[in-house]
């Protein structure tokens, strides 16, 4: 192919990748990607400046406006700054070394003859003239933030417009969706000129994008077709800030850094007088702006690469993106010395870190079991380096998630890694896709256990059926079953669990009961006493009660207080094993989602089968038919227990309101039937007293568990 061809391919893949990035908010290409093919086409268009032409990506900044926008023209364009993509310290000393040789050569200048076409008439101003001689340049070094670039303006103190960057010279307005950013002051603090416009980022948290994009997951599997999940915290913050609803921008959790100045009052009106990009930053924030803690002053290349290393060892942690740091000549008299060069500033430069999206390509998608049940499937990638280590797996988060975007084994995809967040697949490539690749599709059978699998309906999670027999979810059981208001086996923790099951000693929870002296004790930090004493809280654990028994099953939805009222209706595990979900429907409090829960994890066999052998190996409780609910004297009330009752515990309390059909809840609403209170009761007493809620002491409540039950409808 020849180089004009090379450069037609280029340009017109990089208008395409602007297009889905700026204007459709649906990035393909991954920043990494994008920038390889945007130093080629640089490197094209500077070898033969010829085929440079006006459509290039390298004389644009941003993207077009978007219909529907009001074009805005910027006083002063929003230019964007030259990328380092050199990773290492060199990058910084390069960038240092550029500043120091263009005032050398602009030095050099002025020594040509008048007549000469490159002389240079004025001398460079005092701060040039001491780098000349060897003082280190002062530098301001700030995170570069991955978001969408704003400008606002202000007139007396006012804010009168946001407009977009667009494509540097003309923007969009959407002041009324930056006015729901509470980050960005809608009237100045200080003594602010009369016009200001500030230069920023608007971003989105890193928390508060995988929020909403469970918020979307869960609308998704509830049936909302509108809603959908986005792909990076980067495109969500975009596509809230270019909403024609100003009440969807709202809605997006938004966050802002202001970085710099566009127009500004001039001194000789009454303007702020700066001399350096540092001072600029300090006024910002005098005028109520947000500016980004991590900034600092540096001195020479020493101190940038400081810098980049510090950022980059705080950058996983970080609340939010950067893809890398960004280094300003500090004097603003320096800065107009160096000036621009195209449209880029000589006197700043944007340092990258490794890239944290790569393109790879699935080679299979597994499906993982994790410790609760839930299934996630897995695409196991090609190789590729991606935030800073080889990334070979991804998860795909659930069916819905896999289908959406429509991930298929061969697949070419955008793979993404942030610090500590487990690599996903952002997207795929579909002009890349192989022929006849198969959707995937969620088992219907457990890939560990063989149960059943099942989702719920509203939920967008699969689920094993099997949890007392899953290998997966083994440890998981065994700490629920042992926990103190299931089983309550003192002493079976985390780290002895671990221990139990790694070593292939228990494979179920009926493995517990036949534990003996020697294996305990052969187990790391347990000797003979621990061991003994385990033994024992095992022996005691055989005798408890059909709730807690019930409870310890960890069946999903039921808590203790579902455990109770199962154990109050059905009386024994006979009964329950036996009932349908329209007997299930009969219980209070059990709605058709926790009844066809619990009706599934009974008629798994495997589950089945491990109950039978826990009674096998003893597990007992006392025997009876199931109470009528018509003898409860509380049976269908809310009672709500704060402060410190004279004689008995909040427990002991809860218990007898339980017994007799009370449900004890946490907190005070208008559905509460009476709060009981003790002493130094706070919030919740307020609560009640706000809303009319009948407030009774201990000494009240144990009168009305001695009252007669009300008779039965």
């Amino acid at each position: 192919m020849n180089i004009e061809a090379t450069a037609a391919r280029l340009r017109a893949a990089l208008n395409r990748a602007a297009h889905q990035y700026y204007t459709l908010d649906a990035p393909e290409l991954p920043d990494a990607e994008y920038d390889k093919l945007f130093q080629e086409l640089q490197a094209i268009e500077a070898a033969h400046p010829e085929l440079r032409t006006p459509d290039s990506p390298t004389q644009r900044v941003g993207g077009a406006v978007l219909a529907g926008f009001r074009p805005v023209r910027h006083a002063v364009p929003m230019l964007s700054i030259r990328t380092e993509t050199d990773t290492t310290p060199a990058g910084a000393e390069k960038f240092d070394e550029q500043v120091r040789n263009y005032l050398a050569s602009e030095q050099r200048r002025i020594g040509l003859k008048a007549n000469d076409p490159r002389h240079r008439a004025e001398p460079l101003g005092p701060v040039a003239q001491a780098v000349l001689a060897g003082a280190p340049v002062a530098y301001v070094a700030e995170p570069k933030f991955d978001g969408l670039a704003i400008s606002l303006r202000y007139e007396n103190g006012v804010l009168v417009q946001a407009a977009t960057r667009g494509d540097g010279e003309t923007g969009e307005d959407v002041t009324q969706n930056i006015r729901t950013l509470r980050q960005i002051p809608l009237r100045l603090s200080g003594d602010a000129p009369p016009v200001l416009e500030v230069r920023g980022e608007v971003y989105m948290r890193r928390d508060d994008f995988e929020a909403l994009n469970e918020r979307m997951r869960a609308r998704m599997a509830a049936g909302d077709k509108a809603a959908k999940t986005f792909v990076n915290p980067r495109n969500a913050a975009a596509g809230a800030v270019r909403q024609l609803d100003p009440a969807i921008a709202a809605e997006r959790p938004l966050s802002f850094f202001a970085y710099g100045l566009g127009e500004v009052t001039p001194p000789s009106e009454g303007g702020p007088d700066f001399q350096s990009h540092w001072q600029v930053l300090q006024a910002l924030k005098s005028w109520g702006f947000p500016v980004s803690a991590l900034a600092r002053q540096a001195q020479g290349a020493s101190d940038l690469i400081a810098f980049h290393a510090d950022v980059a060892a705080e950058r996983d942690q970080l609340p939010f993106d950067i893809d890398g740091v960004v280094y300003k000549v500090d004097a603003l008299e320096l800065q107009r010395e160096l000036g621009f060069v195209s449209r880029e500033p000589r006197w700043a430069v944007a340092h990258k870190y490794p890239a944290q999206e790569q393109l790879t390509t699935v080679q299979a998608i597994d499906v993982q079991v994790g410790r609760t049940g839930k299934l996630t499937p897995v695409a196991k990638l090609a190789p590729v380096f991606v935030g800073g280590v080889t990334v070979t797996n991804a998860t795909l988060h659930n069916e819905l998630e896999a289908r959406r975007k429509d991930v298929r084994v061969g697949d070419t995809v955008i793979v993404r890694r942030a610090g500590d967040v487990i690599p996903e697949v952002v997207s795929v490539l579909p002009d890349k896709r192989v022929a006849g690749a198969p959707e995937f599709t969620m088992p219907t059978h457990c890939p560990v256990c063989g149960s059943d699998v099942v989702r719920e309906e509203g939920e967008a999670d699969h689920r094993c059926t099997g949890g007392l027999f899953c290998a997966a979810q083994r440890k998981q059981a065994l700490l629920h079953f042992a926990s103190r208001r299931a089983m309550d086996v003192e002493g079976l923790g985390e780290k002895l669990v671990d221990q139990l099951v790694d070593g292939h000693f228990i494979h179920s929870l009926p493995d517990l009961y036949r534990l003996d002296v020697a294996t305990l004790s052969s187990l790391e930090r347990m000797g003979e006493k621990s061991a003994l004493n385990i033994l024992a809280a095992l022996e005691r654990s055989k005798t408890t009660t059909l709730a807690r028994f019930i409870f310890a099953l960890g069946i999903r939805h039921v808590g203790e207080a579902t455990a109770k009222e199962l154990a109050r209706h059905f009386g024994d595990l006979d009964a329950l094993l036996a009932a349908s979900e329209d007997d299930l429907l009969h219980v209070p409090d059990v709605g058709p989602i926790v009844a066809h829960s619990i009706h599934r994890f009974l008629a798994e066999p495997h589950n089945r089968q491990v109950l039978a052998d826990l009674q096998a190996a003893g597990v007992h409780w006392p025997q009876g038919p199931g109470e009528p609910q018509h003898a409860q004297a509380l049976a269908g009330l809310t009672v709500v227990i704060t402060g410190t009752l004279p004689t008995l515990g909040r427990d002991a309390a809860k218990a007898l309101l339980e017994a007799a059909g009370a449900k004890v809840a946490g907190s005070v609403s208008k559905k509460t039937s009476f709060v009981v209170a003790g002493a130094d009761a706070g919030s919740k007493l307020a609560k009640a007293q706000e809303l009319g809620v009948p407030v009774l002491d201990e000494a009240a409540m144990l009168a009305r568990l001695q009252a007669p039950a009300a008779p039965a409808p």
